[in-house]
């Protein structure tokens, strides 16, 4: 039965998932130099106009028909030709086409979250390549089998909105790219970091129909997820802050923004299915944990540019793993018992499904990057460094005037 309070709710929620790749494109933007801030904004946006055709043709059946069991669905709702109008999604009351947009928000910033760990390295046709079939053989099976029915779901795995299927499988992509493109020869500073901040404020905004809309409907569930989220984010971004004030010896304004995106990503899996005071154990745990991936990476010398892996990879890891600690079915009865309310079973299977498709995105990304390269060169010349990618790339430059 058609449900209008939902359907309202759920179109507010997928307008609030789509300004989330606008934002990001704002905070990658700050944080590469002036001469490349175009070079990573329009992958951001290209992501928004070929994922949605690509949604269309085949990614929404991949992801979302089919039975159980499966890595993949069927071609049957290819080209969404046998959708009708008028069919409802049960669960929700909401129409089957405002949970095919919903998700297509989805799909759409989750390739674009890996372009800021290659900023000023890949070439945009190479770029194209990899938003494409990076969908399909990692994304698109992801979704599938936590959401769409298939075998993780059947396992007793969760995923809330998508701690394994967005940012972790992102951030590991990230840092297999980071190992196959190598570093930066003329690595820039941020430019501007009042748009690190009007992106972050657009992606926390965003992050509220991302979590809060995961429920599908309008319940306790929504409305607890909501407050986690920004529990979490909160929490995190002050965490992050005097971490880093206690080392640089200054509060950076980029740290806190960072902080907060790095709780929002690791509440994300956990948010309606963990109880309020978790949230804040999950906020502190990601501004700690994140902060000090990124100070490993630097040991390491691994050039991811933005830090996706850090905030990303590893901050959707961790929600998975704490979800396996502090999932409550008195808090959410469809979801399950975390380890400190008596399952380790579950903490065992929210581990080994965290491990193995951060695993399997890191392996698979870096053999399709292989692949890629055969087809056509994926980094970009010294020269088109030298140039500033923008006029280089793409003729065109951020501040011509």
């Amino acid at each position: 039965m058609f449900n209008a309070a939902n359907t309202g709710f759920m179109l507010l929620a997928a307008a609030l998932v789509m300004i989330m790749t606008p934002g990001l494109a704002f905070f990658y933007g700050g944080l590469v130099g002036r001469s490349n801030t175009l070079t990573i904004m329009i992958q951001s946006f290209a992501s928004m106009g070929i994922t949605t055709v690509m949604w269309w043709l085949i990614g929404y059946s991949l992801c979302f028909s089919g039975g159980a069991d499966g890595i993949y669905g069927n071609f049957h709702l290819a080209f969404l030709r046998h959708v009708s109008v008028a069919s409802i999604y049960a669960p929700s009351g909401i129409p089957t086409v405002v949970l095919i947009a919903y998700q297509m928000m989805f799909a759409i910033i989750t390739p674009a979250l890996i372009t800021g760990a290659f900023t000023n390295r890949i070439t945009f046709k190479a770029y194209l390549l990899f938003l494409v079939v990076w969908q399909v053989f990692v994304y698109y099976p992801f979704v599938h089998m936590f959401w769409g029915g298939g075998l993780l779901a059947v396992w007793g795995a969760h995923d809330f909105a998508g701690g394994i299927v967005v940012h972790a499988s992102a951030g590991f992509a990230a840092l297999a790219s980071v190992l196959y493109v190598g570093k930066r020869r003329y690595p820039d500073a941020p430019h501007s970091i009042p748009f690190i901040a009007l992106g972050t404020g657009l992606l926390w905004f965003g992050w509220y129909g991302f979590n809060a809309g995961s429920e599908l409907k309008v319940d306790n569930v929504t409305s607890l997820a909501f407050l986690n989220t920004d529990l979490a984010a909160s929490f995190a971004a002050v965490t992050w802050l005097f971490v880093e004030w206690r080392s640089a010896k200054k509060p950076h304004f980029v740290g806190l923004l960072t902080g907060a995106v790095a709780g929002l990503a690791t509440i994300t899996p956990a948010a309606g299915f963990v109880p309020i005071y978790a949230a804040v154990i999950i906020g502190i745990a990601a501004g700690l944990v994140c902060y000090y991936a990124i100070q490993l990476k630097n040991r390491l010398k691994w050039d991811d540019a933005l830090d996706v892996w850090g905030v990303h990879g590893v901050g959707g890891l961790l929600g998975i793993i704490l979800l396996g600690v502090f999932a409550s079915t008195a808090v959410n009865p469809a979801g399950a018992t975390g380890l400190i309310h008596g399952s380790a079973t579950f903490f065992g299977k929210q581990v080994a499904a965290g491990l193995g498709c951060s695993l399997y995105a890191f392996a698979f990304t870096y053999a399709m990057l292989t692949v890629i390269n055969l087809i056509t060169p994926v980094r970009v010349t010294d020269v088109a460094v030298e140039a500033g990618l923008d006029e280089h790339m793409h003729g065109e430059s951020a501040y011509a005037m």
